[in-house]
């Protein structure tokens, strides 16, 4: 496994991250907290170090089941967790919350949640319309001040609104979507991460599954399953996309290599600088992922995929 130091900090990253949210919610399936302390272990003993989770993520489940998979073994773990999504009692999604008094609350949740007395990276789950993101960045750093939280992350944030936060404290990581399917960030939200040193994070850098071409329809979903209410998951859409899976198994075929790691190839191969963070519940998948880690693109390969991807993609991300 290769490490790189992430953004404007001293941790040192594994170069493919392990992302947490599916093992709680979302993806349908029935929770297993032990086989996912299995994968979460096997992933770690693989030499993956950096573990994204939120507090929203089970409405704090996430946290508790990263507390009970690495209790004994903090040390040699980097966790990234994130507030400003806000649940109400039985889960209901309450908005966006970036106000000093609940930043702490939330930290301080998570601290206790995790088991741990700080936080390695710290994200803004998403900014706060009503709260101006120096009043919310200036209480993390604040955090910081006090131990509580190591370095700062943003995620989902504009290129302006990346540049009022660095200016309030050193942002390390900027997470949001990038995949084969979602490239909105390559417009200018890239260009400023690598302007200002942030290091970027990809999230669903497997488009949410469909990417792997094992989603022909949200049909083959569980019926509690978010895809199922996702714009891109409509049949109208998958039909239309299905374009993405046919190129990426035609890239896969020549490579021998699997659509999945294609696509996690592809992300890694626009720069050091970006970390994807797939996840899943299982030990096959997880080890197939890490496929992609041995797979090379030349720039000749890598302008070719570019030349037959499609401008756009059918459906918006949320």
């Amino acid at each position: 496994m290769e490490y790189i130091t992430l953004g404007h900090s001293t941790l040192q990253v594994s170069r493919m991250g392990f992302g947490c949210m599916g093992m709680s919610e979302f993806y349908g399936g029935i929770r297993n907290d032990n086989a996912s302390i299995k994968v979460l272990h096997e992933a770690l003993d693989q030499g993956i170090n950096f573990f994204d989770t939120a507090d929203m993520y089970g409405s704090g489940h996430n946290e508790e089941l990263l507390k009970q998979a690495f209790a004994d073994r903090w040390s040699k773990v980097i966790v990234a967790t994130k507030f400003g999504n806000v649940r109400g009692p039985n889960g209901e999604f309450l908005g966006v919350n970036g106000k000093p008094e609940y930043i702490r609350e939330c930290c301080n949740k998570s601290l206790r949640l995790l088991g741990i007395e700080t936080i390695d990276l710290y994200y803004q789950h998403r900014p706060d319309p009503n709260v101006p993101i120096e009043d919310s960045i200036g209480t993390m750093r604040e955090l910081v001040e006090e131990g509580k939280v190591r370095f700062l992350g943003i995620s989902e944030f504009s290129s302006d609104q990346i540049r009022r936060a660095q200016k309030v404290h050193p942002i390390s990581a900027l997470q949001t979507e990038y995949s084969l399917w979602s490239r909105e960030v390559e417009s200018n939200v890239l260009e400023t991460c690598r302007e200002l040193g942030i290091s970027f994070i990809a999230y669903s850098p497997l488009g949410r599954g469909f990417l792997t071409g094992s989603i022909p329809d949200k049909g083959v979903l569980d019926a509690h399953d978010w895809r199922r209410t996702n714009p891109r998951f409509t049949h109208e859409a998958t039909e239309k996309n299905r374009v993405f899976v046919e190129l990426i198994q035609e890239v896969a075929s020549q490579k021998k290599a699997t659509p999945a790691q294609i696509a996690l190839a592809w992300v890694m191969a626009q720069g050091r600088d970006i970390i994807p963070i797939p996840g899943t519940r299982k030990i096959e998948r997880l080890l197939d992922n890490l496929g992609a880690l041995h797979i090379q693109f030349s720039d000749q390969e890598l302008n070719l995929i570019r030349q037959k991807l499609p401008l756009t993609t059918v459906g918006t991300r949320y």
